[in-house]
This record gives structure tokens, C-alpha cells and sequence, in this order.
């Protein structure tokens, strides 16, 4: 295991189909906080550069603005990360934000259920057990997911990808009072290779990696996009025209070693 400053290399690449004129809203970045030593992005139109604005939403969440015309679109990002970010604060705007319902966390729908589900459990108790069900009684599966499918839709399939399982497991959390909210990383030893999303839970006083899919170590991952649902971790969002994914491809390395039990306590730094 490296000790002190562990390096990690990040990186993905787009190619996208543009049809008509219009405006994308990119989140691939690493976000703000994360010691990168060498970044790059480049977004080009027909092998043409675009010129990229960046803004900053909650949580140093980095999201790039365009506009392009009709053409192929290659997006390609790369980041060398040395050390770790140091821990989220918590602070009690997230707690009042992160108990509430979203558009894909549905806690409110689900409350009933989480009460006879996990009864008498608090703290790391609860974590523990609402990981353990997820990964349990969900099936990963990339063909069973919806664009516009909650926690709820996902519940009744029974099946979904990464940030369907992190939909349900905050809504389980939120419904039982613990702050939760989702995250959008890369993470190194991932199969198959993707973006990954993941849950922060805040208990005694700071936000805890909960992943149910166990599909890539939590030590190992790297924040991109923070927010209440996959509506604002989505790495890709358009306006004004449709648009085609052609490829995707996404890397992520670590020279940490990956061993590490679904119980151990762990924060996305």
C-alpha cells in the first residue's frame, strides 16, 4: 500500500453525434478540492477546439459549458491526482437538503417500507444493513435501467446499474432520517469500466461511502459531481437538440491496494 501520497489516474472520452446547433453542460472533471497534478480537457467539433467555460455548482462539482453546431463532438478529459481531498464538512444546510425527497430518491414513497425493513437500527447498524439489502435483492443489470426510473421503479424491476442501486439505498436512508445524498466518481478497478455513482450518508458527524453494487473499492474513489439524485451528477446534459452517443470510454488507476470489507468506514477523499 502507498503511504502518504497515493497517485491516481482518471480520464474519459466522448464521441457524440450532433445533428443541430446546441448547448452541453459537461461534468467530468474531478471536483474542486481534488490535488490534481496534471489536467487536461479537450472538447473539439469535427477536430476543431471548442471553447469551454467552467462553473462551479454545489459541493466544487466543476461543470464546463459549450455550444457547438452539427458535427462529431469528441470530449476527452484527463487528470493525475496525487494525495487525497480532505473530508466533506458537514454542514447543516446539506442535512435539511439531503433528508428530503428528489426527483429519483422517492423517500417519502418509501418510508413505510424502510420502517419494516430496518426497524431499530441507527448509525453504522443501519448502513450496514441497507447496504446488505440492496446488494442482496438487486440485480445488476444494464439492460434493466431507465433513464427516468427512480428508486421505486428500480424496487419494482428488481434490477438496474450503479445509480439505480445508489437511488434506492439513499431513499431507504432518507426515509429513516440519515442525510444522504449522491455521488458521481471514478473508480479505479470498476468492471465494466464506467462512471460510477455512489451514496454519502452522513452519520456521527461525517459523510460515509455506501456502495450496495461492491462493484469497486470506496478507497479508491474519486469525487466528480455531488447532488440530491443522478439529475445533478449526470455527466452529460444537452438542450435544444438531440444528440447520439457514440463511445464512451472511462479510466480510473490507483496504486493503493484495493482490500477492504463492505463494513469498513469509509470517506471519499
Amino acid at each position: 500500500m502507498t503511504s502518504g501520497h497515493p497517485r491516481r489516474e482518471v480520464g474519459s472520452s466522448l464521441v457524440i453525434q450532433v445533428a443541430d446547433p446546441t448547448s452541453f453542460v459537461l461534468a467530468v472533471a474531478v471536483a474542486e478540492g481534488v490535488p490534481t497534478a496534471i489536467e487536461t480537457l479537450h472538447v473539439r467539433l469535427d477536430d476543431e477546439p471548442t471553447a469551454v467555460r467552467e462553473t462551479t455548482d454545489l459541493h466544487g462539482t466543476r461543470l464546463h459549458l459549450f455550444e457547438t453546431g452539427p458535427g462529431i463532438l469528441s470530449i476527452d478529459y484527463a487528470a493525475t491526482i496525487i494525495g487525497r481531498a480532505a473530508p466533506a464538512p458537514v454542514v447543516d444546510r446539506d442535512l435539511v437538503t439531503y433528508l428530503r425527497p428528489s426527483r429519483y430518491v422517492q423517500s417519502d414513497s418509501l418510508t413505510d417500507r424502510a420502517r419494516e425493513l430496518f426497524v431499530g437500527l441507527e448509525g453504522r447498524g443501519l448502513l450496514g444493513a441497507v447496504e446488505e439489502w440492496v446488494h442482496s435483492q438487486l440485480r445488476y443489470d444494464s439492460g434493466a435501467t431507465s433513464p427516468i426510473g427512480g428508486a421505486v421503479e428500480t424496487l419494482e424491476s428488481g434490477a438496474g446499474v450503479c445509480r439505480d442501486f445508489a437511488n434506492v439505498t439513499a431513499a431507504f436512508l432518507r426515509a429513516l432520517d440519515v442525510p444522504a445524498r449522491i455521488v458521481s466518481v471514478y473508480a479505479p478497478e470498476l468492471q465494466p469500466r464506467d462512471f460510477h455513482a455512489v451514496v454519502e450518508a452522513c452519520i456521527e458527524g461525517r459523510w460515509v461511502v455506501v456502495d450496495a453494487t461492491r462493484l469497486a473499492p470506496r478507497s479508491g474513489l474519486v469525487r466528480i459531481a455531488t447532488g440530491r439524485d443522478s439529475a445533478d451528477t449526470a455527466f452529460l446534459t444537452n438542450t435544444l437538440a438531440d444528440i447520439e452517443l457514440l463511445s464512451i470510454d472511462v479510466r480510473a488507476t490507483s496504486d493503493e491496494s484495493s482490500i477492504e470489507s463492505p463494513r469498513d468506514v469509509v470517506e471519499l477523499r
